[in-house]
């Protein structure tokens, strides 16, 4: 499941309440402390809380309760792009090497 898939389960308006952690997803939805999807005010269902949880006031076990329904498909890696940054000062770069040989 993509980022933007999950998102769609957010508990609300009857969908599932799922959320990520790692590369897990878990349905959170019969637990009454995700009701609408919402958890206790600080967290939302349809989102990766990975990084959240690292400062929740429990341990990552307490999620891992919950059924996994999936997992977070990773984007393969942009490649680096060569940029107008990049290209610029090379071209620059070679005007002036012929320049200088030009003119000897």
């Amino acid at each position: 499941m993509t980022s933007e898939e999950l998102a769609k389960f957010n508990g609300q308006n009857g969908q599932p309440a799922y959320v990520a952690v790692g590369r897990n997803i878990y349905d959170v939805t019969e637990s009454p402390l995700w009701k609408e999807g919402n958890h206790e005010g600080a967290h939302q269902a349809g989102c990766d809380l990975t990084q959240e949880l690292k400062t929740a006031p429990h341990v990552a076990a307490v999620i891992e309760r919950f059924p996994c329904v999936g997992q977070i498909e990773e984007l393969p890696a942009k490649k680096p792009s060569v940029g107008p940054k990049l290209i610029i000062p090379a071209v620059i770069t070679i005007i002036l090497i012929l320049a200088l040989v030009l003119l000897r």
